[in-house]
């Protein structure tokens, strides 16, 4: 094998169509693109969704629901990801900075503290938020829910 007697597989390339090429070619005339109409012409370009006429999907649609730019946004996280933190590293005191620091939140994050697992150390806690049942389960094991701004 050299350079020189390379191809291809057979059967993985294909010829293009060479269409406006003459009546002789079968694609001369009007190069495939039909009669008349803009689509025959150069430089048609249709519009995005258009569908030949036809009510667009986008406007069949019904528009539904709304975006409330008051909502506030909480990174949710469980207590026995909490716990889990606690008994990987041994952490008493736990804000903000500790959970972006281990990977649990992102540093522009508003953390809130939710219920799901178990919770079995005393551990003090400083986040944006607390739902009640993670709250009462910190409060329960001796530590303080605190809520930092």
């Amino acid at each position: 094998m050299e350079l020189h007697n390379l191809k291809p597989a057979e059967g993985s390339t294909k010829n293009r169509k060479r269409i406006g090429r003459g009546q002789g070619s079968g694609r001369g005339g009007t190069s495939t693109r039909g009669h008349k109409g803009a689509q025959s012409r150069s430089g048609y370009s249709s519009k995005k969704g258009f569908e030949g006429g036809q009510m667009p999907l986008q406007r069949r649609v019904p528009k539904f629901g709304f975006k409330n730019i008051n909502r506030i946004e909480y990174h949710g996280i469980n207590l026995d990801a909490i716990q889990k933190l606690v008994e990987a590293k041994g952490f008493t005191t736990i804000d903000r900075t500790v959970l972006v620091e281990n990977g649990l939140a992102s540093k522009n994050d508003l953390v809130k503290i939710l219920g799901r697992g178990e919770l079995k150390a005393k551990v003090d806690i400083k986040v944006n938020a607390f739902s009640a049942t993670a709250k009462a389960a910190i409060e329960a094991n001796g530590g303080v829910a605190e809520i930092q701004k």
